[in-house]
Protein backbone atom coordinates (compact mmCIF):
# COMPACT_ATOMS: atom_id res chain seq x y z
CA UNK A 1 0.00 0.00 0.00
CA UNK A 2 1.41 3.40 -0.96
CA UNK A 3 2.30 5.63 1.96
CA UNK A 4 0.35 8.84 2.43
CA UNK A 5 2.40 11.99 1.70
CA UNK A 6 3.43 14.15 4.63
CA UNK A 7 0.84 16.78 5.49
CA UNK A 8 3.31 19.63 4.87
CA UNK A 9 3.73 18.50 1.26
CA UNK A 10 0.06 18.53 0.34
CA UNK A 11 -1.62 21.62 -1.11
CA UNK A 12 -4.08 23.57 1.00
CA UNK A 13 -6.55 23.56 -1.87
CA UNK A 14 -6.91 22.37 -5.45
CA UNK A 15 -9.01 24.28 -7.98
CA UNK A 16 -10.01 23.74 -11.57
CA UNK A 17 -8.59 27.15 -12.49
CA UNK A 18 -4.99 26.95 -11.25
CA UNK A 19 -4.53 23.47 -9.78
CA UNK A 20 -2.86 23.03 -6.41
CA UNK A 21 -2.60 26.08 -4.15
CA UNK A 22 0.39 26.17 -1.80
CA UNK A 23 0.15 28.40 1.28
CA UNK A 24 3.21 29.66 3.17
CA UNK A 25 3.37 31.90 6.21
CA UNK A 26 5.64 33.74 8.62
CA UNK A 27 4.25 35.79 11.51
CA UNK A 28 1.43 37.93 10.11
CA UNK A 29 2.54 37.25 6.52
CA UNK A 30 0.81 34.82 4.19
CA UNK A 31 1.35 34.02 0.51
CA UNK A 32 -0.39 31.64 -1.88
CA UNK A 33 1.37 30.14 -4.92
CA UNK A 34 -0.43 28.10 -7.56
CA UNK A 35 0.55 24.99 -9.49
CA UNK A 36 -0.22 26.64 -12.83
CA UNK A 37 2.71 28.88 -13.72
CA UNK A 38 4.13 28.91 -10.16
CA UNK A 39 1.99 32.04 -9.94
CA UNK A 40 2.04 34.25 -6.84
CA UNK A 41 -1.71 34.50 -6.34
CA UNK A 42 -1.71 36.59 -3.17
CA UNK A 43 0.54 38.12 -0.51
CA UNK A 44 -0.99 39.56 2.64
CA UNK A 45 0.29 40.94 5.93
CA UNK A 46 -2.45 40.65 8.51
CA UNK A 47 -5.57 41.99 6.80
CA UNK A 48 -3.54 44.09 4.38
CA UNK A 49 -3.24 43.05 0.73
CA UNK A 50 0.28 43.80 -0.48
CA UNK A 51 -0.53 42.45 -3.95
CA UNK A 52 -3.57 42.97 -6.14
CA UNK A 53 -3.91 39.31 -7.03
CA UNK A 54 -6.88 37.08 -7.79
CA UNK A 55 -9.23 34.69 -6.04
CA UNK A 56 -8.77 30.97 -5.39
CA UNK A 57 -11.30 29.96 -8.05
CA UNK A 58 -10.04 32.45 -10.66
CA UNK A 59 -7.12 32.33 -13.07
CA UNK A 60 -4.57 35.04 -13.71
CA UNK A 61 -5.65 37.91 -15.95
CA UNK A 62 -3.36 40.75 -16.92
CA UNK A 63 -0.30 38.70 -15.96
CA UNK A 64 -1.11 38.96 -12.25
CA UNK A 65 1.63 37.27 -10.23
CA UNK A 66 2.99 35.28 -13.16
CA UNK A 67 6.50 34.04 -13.94
CA UNK A 68 7.60 35.30 -17.38
CA UNK A 69 10.04 32.92 -19.10
CA UNK A 70 11.89 32.15 -21.31
CA UNK A 71 11.33 35.79 -22.21
CA UNK A 72 9.48 38.64 -20.47
CA UNK A 73 7.25 41.18 -22.19
CA UNK A 74 6.80 41.28 -25.97
CA UNK A 75 8.49 39.37 -28.77
CA UNK A 76 7.80 40.93 -32.15
CA UNK A 77 6.18 38.54 -34.64
CA UNK A 78 7.00 35.75 -32.17
CA UNK A 79 9.98 35.00 -34.38
CA UNK A 80 13.69 34.82 -33.55
CA UNK A 81 16.85 32.92 -34.32
CA UNK A 82 19.60 31.58 -32.08
CA UNK A 83 22.62 29.42 -32.91
CA UNK A 84 21.35 28.76 -36.41
CA UNK A 85 17.95 27.61 -35.11
CA UNK A 86 14.80 29.52 -36.13
CA UNK A 87 11.83 29.65 -33.78
CA UNK A 88 8.21 30.77 -34.12
CA UNK A 89 6.17 31.29 -30.97
CA UNK A 90 2.36 31.59 -30.87
CA UNK A 91 1.09 35.16 -31.24
CA UNK A 92 -0.88 35.58 -28.02
CA UNK A 93 -1.04 39.36 -28.45
CA UNK A 94 -2.56 39.13 -31.95
CA UNK A 95 -3.69 42.76 -32.15
CA UNK A 96 0.00 43.75 -32.11
CA UNK A 97 1.35 40.64 -33.82
CA UNK A 98 3.45 39.80 -30.77
CA UNK A 99 4.13 36.82 -28.55
CA UNK A 100 4.04 38.00 -24.95
CA UNK A 101 5.46 36.95 -21.58
CA UNK A 102 6.98 33.63 -22.56
CA UNK A 103 5.62 30.11 -22.26
CA UNK A 104 5.78 28.83 -18.66
CA UNK A 105 3.03 30.98 -17.15
CA UNK A 106 0.37 28.47 -18.26
CA UNK A 107 2.37 25.30 -17.53
CA UNK A 108 1.94 23.11 -14.42
CA UNK A 109 4.82 23.24 -11.95
CA UNK A 110 5.73 20.48 -9.50
CA UNK A 111 6.30 21.22 -5.83
CA UNK A 112 9.89 20.13 -5.03
CA UNK A 113 10.41 21.59 -1.57
CA UNK A 114 8.30 23.05 1.19
CA UNK A 115 8.47 24.31 4.76
CA UNK A 116 6.11 26.50 6.76
CA UNK A 117 7.58 29.71 5.31
CA UNK A 118 8.74 28.62 1.86
CA UNK A 119 7.79 26.62 -1.20
CA UNK A 120 9.78 25.66 -4.30
CA UNK A 121 8.09 24.80 -7.59
CA UNK A 122 9.79 23.52 -10.75
CA UNK A 123 9.00 22.72 -14.35
CA UNK A 124 10.81 21.53 -17.46
CA UNK A 125 10.16 23.42 -20.67
CA UNK A 126 10.62 20.86 -23.41
CA UNK A 127 11.38 21.82 -27.04
CA UNK A 128 8.53 23.34 -29.06
CA UNK A 129 8.46 25.39 -32.30
CA UNK A 130 8.38 28.52 -30.13
CA UNK A 131 11.38 27.47 -28.02
CA UNK A 132 13.35 24.54 -29.45
CA UNK A 133 15.47 24.08 -26.31
CA UNK A 134 15.19 22.23 -22.99
CA UNK A 135 15.05 24.52 -19.97
CA UNK A 136 14.66 23.56 -16.33
CA UNK A 137 13.23 26.32 -14.16
CA UNK A 138 12.56 26.41 -10.43
CA UNK A 139 11.17 29.26 -8.33
CA UNK A 140 11.33 29.51 -4.54
CA UNK A 141 9.02 31.81 -2.57
CA UNK A 142 10.17 32.50 0.99
CA UNK A 143 8.67 34.64 3.77
CA UNK A 144 10.74 36.01 6.64
CA UNK A 145 11.58 39.09 8.64
CA UNK A 146 12.76 40.71 5.40
CA UNK A 147 9.35 40.16 3.74
CA UNK A 148 8.97 38.08 0.59
CA UNK A 149 12.06 36.80 -1.22
CA UNK A 150 11.76 35.11 -4.62
CA UNK A 151 14.68 33.14 -6.04
CA UNK A 152 14.70 31.69 -9.55
CA UNK A 153 17.10 29.03 -10.81
CA UNK A 154 17.43 28.14 -14.51
CA UNK A 155 19.37 25.23 -16.01
CA UNK A 156 20.05 24.21 -19.61
CA UNK A 157 19.03 20.55 -19.75
CA UNK A 158 19.67 20.14 -23.48
CA UNK A 159 22.71 19.39 -25.65
CA UNK A 160 23.04 22.87 -27.18
CA UNK A 161 23.35 26.45 -25.86
CA UNK A 162 20.05 28.25 -25.29
CA UNK A 163 18.85 31.87 -24.93
CA UNK A 164 16.95 32.87 -21.81
CA UNK A 165 15.21 35.84 -20.24
CA UNK A 166 13.09 36.11 -17.10
CA UNK A 167 10.57 38.43 -15.55
CA UNK A 168 7.88 38.53 -12.85
CA UNK A 169 4.54 40.35 -12.86
CA UNK A 170 3.33 41.40 -9.37
CA UNK A 171 0.80 44.21 -8.95
CA UNK A 172 1.47 46.29 -5.82
CA UNK A 173 -1.40 47.88 -3.92
CA UNK A 174 -1.63 50.12 -0.86
CA UNK A 175 -5.39 49.76 -0.61
CA UNK A 176 -6.28 53.05 -2.30
CA UNK A 177 -9.04 53.27 -4.90
CA UNK A 178 -6.52 54.33 -7.57
CA UNK A 179 -2.77 54.74 -7.81
CA UNK A 180 -3.04 58.44 -8.69
CA UNK A 181 -2.45 59.69 -5.14
CA UNK A 182 0.50 57.37 -4.44
CA UNK A 183 4.15 58.36 -4.43
CA UNK A 184 6.39 56.29 -6.70
CA UNK A 185 10.16 56.18 -6.78
CA UNK A 186 11.94 54.39 -9.65
CA UNK A 187 15.75 54.77 -9.45
CA UNK A 188 16.25 54.66 -13.23
CA UNK A 189 18.14 57.14 -15.36
CA UNK A 190 16.82 55.90 -18.70
CA UNK A 191 13.65 54.45 -20.19
CA UNK A 192 13.00 52.56 -23.39
CA UNK A 193 11.31 54.30 -26.30
CA UNK A 194 8.80 51.98 -28.00
CA UNK A 195 6.72 51.88 -31.16
CA UNK A 196 2.96 51.31 -31.46
CA UNK A 197 3.52 47.56 -30.91
CA UNK A 198 5.32 48.11 -27.61
CA UNK A 199 8.70 47.12 -29.09
CA UNK A 200 11.85 49.14 -28.28
CA UNK A 201 13.24 51.54 -30.85
CA UNK A 202 15.85 53.13 -28.57
CA UNK A 203 16.23 54.69 -25.14
CA UNK A 204 16.10 58.15 -23.62
CA UNK A 205 17.08 59.88 -20.39
CA UNK A 206 14.20 60.45 -18.00
CA UNK A 207 15.61 63.63 -16.43
CA UNK A 208 13.27 66.56 -16.96
CA UNK A 209 10.41 64.46 -18.36
CA UNK A 210 7.09 63.25 -16.94
CA UNK A 211 8.68 59.80 -16.63
CA UNK A 212 11.32 60.95 -14.14
CA UNK A 213 10.55 59.22 -10.84
CA UNK A 214 14.15 59.09 -9.59
CA UNK A 215 13.44 61.41 -6.65
CA UNK A 216 10.00 59.99 -5.92
CA UNK A 217 6.79 61.89 -6.75
CA UNK A 218 3.04 61.50 -7.09
CA UNK A 219 1.89 59.31 -9.95
CA UNK A 220 -1.04 61.62 -10.65
CA UNK A 221 -2.51 61.19 -14.15
CA UNK A 222 0.74 59.77 -15.60
CA UNK A 223 0.11 56.67 -17.70
CA UNK A 224 2.88 54.14 -17.35
CA UNK A 225 3.55 51.10 -19.50
CA UNK A 226 7.24 51.82 -19.47
CA UNK A 227 10.45 49.82 -19.25
CA UNK A 228 13.13 51.58 -17.21
CA UNK A 229 16.85 50.79 -17.17
CA UNK A 230 20.23 52.21 -16.10
CA UNK A 231 19.16 51.54 -12.53
CA UNK A 232 20.80 53.08 -9.50
CA UNK A 233 21.78 50.41 -6.98
CA UNK A 234 22.58 50.29 -3.30
CA UNK A 235 25.80 48.95 -1.84
CA UNK A 236 24.35 45.43 -1.90
CA UNK A 237 23.80 45.69 -5.66
CA UNK A 238 20.03 45.85 -5.40
CA UNK A 239 17.76 48.38 -7.10
CA UNK A 240 14.70 49.43 -5.09
CA UNK A 241 11.35 50.68 -6.39
CA UNK A 242 9.29 52.34 -3.66
CA UNK A 243 5.56 52.96 -3.40
CA UNK A 244 4.12 55.08 -0.58
CA UNK A 245 1.06 56.95 0.62
CA UNK A 246 2.34 60.53 1.05
CA UNK A 247 2.31 61.82 4.62
CA UNK A 248 -0.89 63.70 5.36
CA UNK A 249 -2.87 62.12 2.52
CA UNK A 250 -6.48 61.43 3.38
CA UNK A 251 -6.11 57.76 2.53
CA UNK A 252 -3.42 57.47 5.19
CA UNK A 253 -5.81 58.45 7.99
CA UNK A 254 -7.67 55.13 8.03
CA UNK A 255 -7.28 52.36 10.63
CA UNK A 256 -3.87 50.84 11.18
CA UNK A 257 -2.96 47.66 9.33
CA UNK A 258 -0.14 45.37 10.35
CA UNK A 259 3.17 45.50 8.48
CA UNK A 260 5.99 42.95 8.60
CA UNK A 261 7.08 44.24 11.99
CA UNK A 262 3.68 45.71 12.94
CA UNK A 263 2.43 49.28 12.44
CA UNK A 264 0.47 50.99 9.72
CA UNK A 265 0.29 50.38 5.97
CA UNK A 266 3.03 52.82 5.02
CA UNK A 267 4.16 51.49 1.67
CA UNK A 268 6.05 48.75 -0.10
CA UNK A 269 9.50 48.36 -1.60
CA UNK A 270 10.25 45.97 -4.44
CA UNK A 271 13.96 45.18 -4.75
CA UNK A 272 15.82 43.21 -7.40
CA UNK A 273 19.39 42.02 -7.68
CA UNK A 274 21.92 42.82 -10.41
CA UNK A 275 20.63 40.08 -12.71
CA UNK A 276 17.55 42.22 -13.29
CA UNK A 277 18.71 45.16 -15.40
CA UNK A 278 15.24 46.39 -16.34
CA UNK A 279 11.95 47.09 -14.62
CA UNK A 280 8.57 47.50 -16.30
CA UNK A 281 6.11 49.79 -14.54
CA UNK A 282 2.47 49.56 -15.60
CA UNK A 283 -0.47 51.56 -14.24
CA UNK A 284 -3.00 49.25 -15.86
CA UNK A 285 -4.68 51.75 -18.16
CA UNK A 286 -5.43 49.09 -20.79
CA UNK A 287 -6.98 46.60 -18.35
CA UNK A 288 -10.75 46.03 -18.32
CA UNK A 289 -12.87 48.74 -16.65
CA UNK A 290 -12.87 48.31 -12.89
CA UNK A 291 -9.28 47.08 -12.87
CA UNK A 292 -7.59 50.11 -14.39
CA UNK A 293 -5.21 52.10 -12.18
CA UNK A 294 -6.31 50.33 -8.98
CA UNK A 295 -2.78 48.92 -8.54
CA UNK A 296 0.60 49.20 -10.20
CA UNK A 297 2.58 46.38 -11.79
CA UNK A 298 6.29 46.55 -11.00
CA UNK A 299 7.98 43.88 -13.12
CA UNK A 300 11.63 42.89 -12.64
CA UNK A 301 13.10 41.84 -16.00
CA UNK A 302 16.51 40.49 -16.94
CA UNK A 303 16.22 41.82 -20.48
CA UNK A 304 14.15 44.35 -22.44
CA UNK A 305 11.12 43.58 -24.59
CA UNK A 306 11.95 41.83 -27.89
CA UNK A 307 15.25 40.60 -26.47
CA UNK A 308 15.28 37.21 -28.19
CA UNK A 309 15.18 39.05 -31.53
CA UNK A 310 17.63 41.83 -30.63
CA UNK A 311 19.94 39.75 -28.43
CA UNK A 312 20.03 42.60 -25.90
CA UNK A 313 20.90 41.34 -22.38
CA UNK A 314 19.87 37.77 -23.23
CA UNK A 315 21.34 35.11 -20.95
CA UNK A 316 23.13 32.40 -22.96
CA UNK A 317 23.28 29.13 -21.06
CA UNK A 318 25.69 26.42 -22.16
CA UNK A 319 24.66 22.76 -21.77
CA UNK A 320 24.23 21.99 -18.05
CA UNK A 321 24.85 25.69 -17.35
CA UNK A 322 22.95 27.22 -14.42
CA UNK A 323 21.82 30.72 -13.53
CA UNK A 324 20.20 32.25 -10.41
CA UNK A 325 18.55 35.57 -9.59
CA UNK A 326 16.50 37.03 -6.73
CA UNK A 327 14.02 39.79 -6.02
CA UNK A 328 11.58 40.53 -3.25
CA UNK A 329 8.97 42.75 -1.63
CA UNK A 330 9.29 44.48 1.73
CA UNK A 331 5.97 45.84 3.07
CA UNK A 332 6.37 48.93 5.27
Amino acid sequence: MASRPNDDRRPAQTTAATGDQWVIGHGHQRAVVTEVGATLRSYTVGDRHVLDGFGPDEWSHGGRGQVLAPWPNRLGDGRYGFGGVQAQAPLDEPERNNAIHGLVRWLPFVMTGRAQNRVTLACTLHPTPGYPFTLGLSVEYRLGREGLVVTADAENLGPDPLPFGLGFHPYLTLGTATVDALRLRVPARRRLVTDERGLPTGSAEVAGTELDFTGGRLIGPTRLDTAFTDLERDGDGNARIELDVPAGDADAEGPERAGVAGGRDGGATLWMDERFGYVMVYTGDTLPPGERRRSIAVEPMTCPPDALRSGESVVELSPRGRWTASWGIVPR
